[in-house]
């Protein structure tokens, strides 16, 4: 494994994060961008709907700093349905030259590690889009049954959630914004399970892979970053990472916080082991780390986002949930 170090660092010169009824109800629902209560969007179904998800995303994003999509010289997107038809047929009316990301879970990092590299490739002052949701419904009904099915689910399931991240990045130089410096990619890595209702411990093996690869190759220890973080573990896949950390890397397990731990009100809400899907750590790090960033509370973060690397026909046919964890390292300006 290696270290992607960026010549030029690039900036969040804006960002946005767009939820839907559990979102809104949710512990960080007053930091939401956008929340609508109807989970279809206005649209005709929910896939239809997870695509005008990001296309809200990607406009509030861009009206945050005046920006039009004539501004964006490419759209980096990805979600969880067949082909990124989400991502792509909901930004298709922008014009924009788009590349298609699938990393499960995993996208929101890999596209914005994606990104960056690209911009560091470009003029500098290049500007390009990195946008990342996930739709309850739409994921349900493609990886597991339609919701109206009334499944039961198991207490180590979690629940996808119905967010969109979108982030414009640039590599001039943006007073007061953080930016990445570094990312690493992820190995995929055997979660030793086949339970696709136990994703967060099927992920916890490549979370913990990455972390401790970065830590073996870095100049840098966990201490120096205020949270190492990762994507949508949820509450059963955090506490199989934390044994494993507290053996390999104890420095590390102190530091370690979870978006799918922090989006929902675990009290208040039927979501069992937290939040899933590659929305979750998109929308989390627009609505909570960067902001957090930007005013100088905090200066350093690990951000992994995790991603399950299964299907439908993986899971009938008895394969193992392999998983992999994406890195980049973010700083503060401030």
């Amino acid at each position: 494994m290696k270290i992607i170090k960026f010549p030029k660092k690039i900036y969040f010169l804006s960002h946005s994060s767009v939820g839907g009824f559990e979102e809104g109800r949710g512990a960080l629902a007053e930091h939401f961008d956008f929340i609508n209560d109807d989970d279809s969007f206005g649209q005709k179904t929910w896939e239809l709907a997870e695509g005008e998800m990001c296309r809200t995303a990607v406009n509030i994003a861009l009206g945050k700093k005046f920006l039009s999509h004539k501004d964006l010289s490419f759209i980096m997107g990805g979600d969880l349905q067949n082909q990124c038809v989400a991502s792509s047929l909901g930004t298709a009316s922008f014009g924009i030259p788009f590349f298609g990301v699938y990393g499960a879970c995993s996208t929101a990092t890999e596209s914005i590690a994606l990104t960056s590299s690209i911009l560091n490739c470009c003029d500098d002052g290049a500007i390009g889009c990195a946008v990342t949701s996930s739709h309850n419904s739409a994921a349900e009904r493609q990886f597991r049954t339609p919701i109206e099915y009334g499944s039961q689910r198991n207490k180590s399931a979690q629940w996808t959630a119905t967010a969109a991240g979108a982030f414009i990045l640039t590599s001039k130089k943006t007073e007061k914004a953080p930016f990445v410096c570094e990312a690493m990619a992820g190995r995929v890595i055997d979660g030793a399970t086949k339970d696709a209702a136990n994703m967060g411990a099927a992920m916890a093996f490549s979370a913990a892979d990455t972390i401790i690869s970065y830590f073996s190759l870095s100049e840098l220890k966990p201490s120096d970053f205020d949270f190492i973080v990762t994507g949508d573990l949820g509450f059963t896949g955090s506490s199989v990472l934390r044994d494993i950390l507290s053996e390999k890397l104890p420095a590390a397990v102190s530091r370690h916080i979870d978006c799918g731990t922090l989006l929902y009100d675990k009290e208040k809400q039927d979501i069992h082991s937290g939040a899933s899907g590659c929305g979750t750590s998109a929308s989390v790090l627009s609505c909570h780390f960067l902001p957090m960033l930007e005013g100088g509370k905090i200066s350093r973060i690990l951000f992994l986002s995790t991603g399950a690397l299964m299907s439908p026909s993986s899971i009938m046919q008895g394969q193992n949930i392999f998983g992999t964890a994406p890195l980049i390292h973010i700083c503060s300006s401030v």
